[in-house]
């Protein structure tokens, strides 16, 4: 670990929100990934698309989308950003069974992006579980993490 502090915590012990007003801008992206194991019938609900409530991915990557645009105010020490591009993937997994997701966030700012990544993959896996829920209350998120950030001062981080 190259930060021996936690950035988020004062001298005193409370909590801070960091001061990035003399960082210089950069561009940033940050990607994480999850994934949320399903009833092979519930995942085949999915893909034939016979929900009640509609079309389960399409609904679940615009959910991920708005999640990463108000990650701030979600997460209480975090920027709001101006956020350059959002991508997240929803990925039917026969094998799982279930949908591995994944978000990537860009931005040129003067903070990193990671907490909207993550925010976007949380929240996409949310919406699955609230739009299969009245099928399947078996469902589980999993393994949600940052897998990449590229930018900043601290630099690289690569993690798959």
């Amino acid at each position: 670990m190259e930060n021996k502090t936690l950035t988020h915590i004062d001298s005193s012990g409370n909590a801070n929100m960091v001061d990035v007003g003399d960082k210089p801008i950069s561009h940033r992206i940050a990607r994480a990934k999850g994934q949320i194991i399903l009833l092979k019938e519930t995942l085949e609900m999915i893909k034939t698309g016979i929900s009640k409530k509609g079309d389960v991915l399409t609904v679940a990557k615009i959910a991920g989308i708005q999640a990463a645009k108000k990650t701030s105010e979600l997460i209480p020490l975090c920027h709001p950003l101006i956020i350059n591009k959002i991508d997240i993937d929803l990925i039917i997994d026969d094998d799982l069974p279930g949908v591995q997701i994944e978000a990537s966030v860009v931005t040129d700012g003067k903070t990193g992006v990671e907490m909207e990544a993550l925010t976007a993959v949380s929240v996409a896996a949310l919406t699955i579980y609230d739009m299969i829920k009245a099928v399947e209350k078996s469902a589980h998120i999993e393994n949600i993490r940052l897998v990449e950030k590229r930018g900043g001062m601290s630099g690289d981080v690569v993690n798959e």
